[in-house]
């Protein structure tokens, strides 16, 4: 580690009407609410969770069209230290996930740290003073740290074909519903077959009068073993709350244990839940033409693998049209595929994700030399154990790149990086520390490291395109390992990667004479 002195206190202080935090944490998702929690649990009073929506939950406040829900079991999706015996399902729907997000707001206390309906405009480093100047749509502020938990799945992405801007009738994206548009009796056209669009199809197959799915790929699906939480289960997991941790352990263990060897391409655990899906497939679809349409030619786990138990019975309904082209034009009642054919269509529904590489809100945030995060990925993540980024001191990075699991619960991602963050906030105090920002050799080891292991993935070899390769085909958004090597990794803040700044006063501000550990 380099230790180098700050040259004053100057500016550290608020300064006229402009008030200074400790920590300003961007999103009140999973993440937002982990780290604010952790925060208050310390004793730390001086900070503020922004948050533009006008309530709290993130992608689950967000996402609110037909039939959504999460496909990690209940238990497992939700906070360690806010266990939860009310679930109703065994895999939520994401109104009862928003309204346990507001329950932990509301019982933990964290409502008056929350700035819901502000939005983050600007925040850029300030290396002579050693915070953060920061504009949002409320005013200015300074900071310490800045903590970003917006999250990857915040952007809605739309498909790049001409013509959307002619279409007439009404287009939605699947994270912007609008429910003040009635579908009873409509032609529409989905586009897109990954995670959300297996949820809605079934929603709209009933009530519609004909859906068009338009796919590129065909992924692969696997049924949802889900079940109702009676009443009484739910009394004795209120009665013994170590049922719920035992509950929790076990699902982690499934997935830490077994599906994670998909991810590592571990033939007999491939052959197993290959096997299985293509079961489901032939129980569930009889047409042959349709069952190949449906087929994949790829390794399962290499896109995300669907979780459903009506997406396959939906789409051999016969109001129900399976289109196996991408989208090639749209006009102005219709939609055009790859081969030509068209369809007319009342309303457009693009479940079609999410901004995951280059999020707006990286091009809102500027380390040293005033470059966004944006432009110096530039299509590209690079970083240390997944949570900081050389060139931004006091930054960390939440539920993002480096952080997917094809296996695994990102709340337990989420709790992993926060106590990480945590640690680097302690050791700030104890060593009066004014920055931490960590080493471009360090960051270049660790993504050696973590590229190397990747590329024996099945998101790497596995022969599809997803969303989770970089502009590089690399997978970068990924994490490699299990879920328990991942905490393991972030269990303490690791000094020696870092520079660390003194909060003493110095005659400089320079790197030179730094001594490194």
């Amino acid at each position: 580690m380099d230790t180098i002195e700050a040259p004053s206190e100057v500016g550290r202080e608020a300064e006229g009407d402009v008030p200074h935090l400790r920590v300003v944490v961007v999103g009140a998702g999973f993440s937002g609410l982990s780290v604010a929690w952790r925060l208050r649990e310390q004793g730390e009073e001086d900070f503020v969770v922004l948050e533009r929506g006008e309530s709290v939950g993130g992608v689950w406040r967000d996402n609110t069209y037909p039939g959504a829900a999460c496909d990690v079991p209940s238990h497992l999706y939700s906070l360690s230290f806010a266990p939860n015996p009310e679930w109703d399902r065994s895999f939520s729907g994401g109104t009862q996930i928003k309204g346990y997000l507001e329950g932990v707001v509301r019982d933990r206390g964290l409502r008056p740290w929350i700035r819901l309906g502000e939005e983050l405009l600007a925040a850029g480093w300030d290396d002579d003073a050693g915070v953060w100047r920061i504009t949002t749509t409320g005013g200015r502020m300074s900071a310490d740290v800045l903590v970003a938990c917006a999250g990857p799945l915040t952007e809605p992405v739309y498909p790049d074909v001409p013509g959307l801007d002619r279409f007439r009738g009404k287009m939605l994206h699947s994270s912007r519903w609008d429910h003040g548009h009635d579908l009873s009796g409509e032609r529409v056209a989905i586009v897109g077959t990954g995670a959300s669009a297996a949820q809605i199809v079934p929603e709209l197959q009933r009530i519609v009068e004909k859906l068009v799915v338009f796919q590129r790929t065909p992924g692969w699906v696997v049924p949802r073993p889900e079940r109702e939480i009676s009443e009484r289960e739910k009394g004795l997991l209120r009665k013994f709350p170590a049922l719920v941790k035992l509950y929790r352990l076990k699902q982690f263990l499934v997935r830490d244990g077994l599906n994670y060897r998909m991810i590592r391409r571990n033939p007999v655990v491939r052959r197993l839940f290959e096997r299985a899906s293509r079961s489901f497939l032939e129980e569930k679809i009889g047409d042959p033409a349709l069952r190949a349409k449906l087929t994949p030619k790829y390794e399962i786990g290499c896109k995300r693998v669907l979780i459903s138990n009506d997406f396959y019975p939906a789409l051999d309904e016969p109001n129900v049209e399976l289109v196996d082209r991408a989208v090639h034009e749209v006009r102005e009642g219709s939609v055009v595929a790859a081969d030509g054919t068209e369809r007319e269509v009342d309303t457009i529904v693009f479940a079609t994700g999410f901004e995951t590489t280059e999020p707006p809100i990286f091009s809102r945030i500027r380390g040293r030399g005033g470059r966004s995060l944006n432009e110096v990925w530039d299509g590209r993540p690079r970083f240390h154990r997944a949570t900081a980024i050389a060139g931004f001191p006091n930054f960390f990075n939440i539920c993002s790149a480096g952080t997917g699991s094809g296996h695994g619960s990102m709340i337990w991602k989420a709790e992993s990086q926060t106590a990480y963050v945590m640690d680097a906030l302690r050791l700030m105090r104890e060593r009066n520390l004014s920055s931490v920002e960590v080493r471009a050799d360090s960051q270049e080891g660790y993504m050696e490291w973590v590229e190397g292991d990747l590329d024996r993935t099945v998101w790497a070899r596995g022969g599809c395109q997803s969303w989770y390769l970089d502009e590089g085909r690399k997978p970068s958004l990924m994490w490699p390992r299990t879920m328990w090597g991942f905490r393991r990794m972030l269990r303490r803040f690791d000094p020696e990667h870092y520079y660390l700044r003194s909060a003493r006063r110095a005659p400089n501000n320079t790197r030179e004479g730094a001594v490194r550990a």
